[in-house]
């Protein structure tokens, strides 16, 4: 992992096509500006960990269901 320190208004490139920008700074909350090509996905990761998680749960609960709906009615 590459560890940086900036300023508010500097940039962080990657690649040829991707800039990272300190847009504010405010108790000790960082805002960060993201330019990228459309057709890069920009995701933030505790959001990814929730589909995840829900996913997780919405196939245990359908196998369960099914598990319930197979045992009743023996088929």
């Amino acid at each position: 992992m590459l560890i940086l320190s900036r300023k508010l208004d500097e940039s962080i490139l990657i690649g040829d096509s991707i800039t990272l920008k300190v847009v504010s700074i405010d108790k000790g909350v960082v805002k960060l500006g993201i330019d990228a090509p459309a057709d890069i996905r920009v995701l933030r990761s505790e959001l990814i960990g929730a589909v995840c998680d829900s996913n997780k749960a919405a196939s245990t609960s359908d196998e369960s269901l099914l598990h319930q709906l197979t045992s009743k009615f023996k088929l």
